[in-house]
């Protein structure tokens, strides 16, 4: 098995050693990303905040004794993320609630407009009502920017199941927000044939 070159390797280095610069360098390149990841993929603002922190931590835990060369930091970090998701998600399968708790609008800024935060809105909705898998694979790949073979790496796929698994998302997404394309009024509004 070739090695992997991994672009975190002296910075994953420095942190083990407890380089102060280095762990904020970290936090600062690795934080936002985590919490990216966690939001699309839980739909929770708070719940995100708390599944990127604790990946940050076992980061920090884990440099002093990462082995370069068999995968890439930024993956396995990646997937300490999603299995902190998934556990989550798994908790709330459980515990069945009677109403569901008061939660803050995820969507944009109010000065970024009315019709930003409710499209913001409708896209986070449409991407929670996607099976998780399909979920996974397009936050990897849209949100998260991995390449296909990263991603598929990362969900222990190939990659032509990672491709099936965007294009069934996709296609679930486009079904959802149909209205939302263009001429899509114009459509719903011309004489039957």
């Amino acid at each position: 098995m070739a090695a992997v070159d991994d672009p975190d390797e002296d910075l994953v280095r420095r942190v083990g050693r407890g380089d102060a610069a280095a762990i904020q360098a970290m936090v600062a390149r690795k934080l936002p990303r985590m919490l990216t990841l966690a939001y699309r993929m839980l739909g929770d603002a708070g719940e995100a905040e708390d599944v990127a922190q604790e990946t940050m931590l076992r980061a920090w835990k884990q440099a002093p004794r990462w082995r370069p060369g068999q995968a890439r930091f930024d993956t396995w970090l990646h997937r300490v993320a999603l299995n902190l998701c998934y556990d989550r998600l798994r908790r709330r399968r459980e515990i069945p609630t009677e109403t569901p708790p008061d939660r803050p609008d995820p969507g944009p800024a109010p000065d970024r407009g009315l019709l930003a935060a409710e499209l913001g809105v409708r896209v986070d909705r449409a991407l929670q009502g996607l099976p998780e898998r399909q979920r996974e694979a397009i936050v990897l790949c849209h949100y998260q920017e991995l390449t296909n073979i990263e991603a598929a790496r990362l969900m222990a796929v190939s990659i032509e199941a990672l491709e099936s698994l965007l294009s069934r998302g996709r296609r679930a997404l486009r079904r959802t927000l149909s209205d939302l394309a263009p001429g899509a009024e114009a459509a719903g509004k011309g004489d039957p044939e």
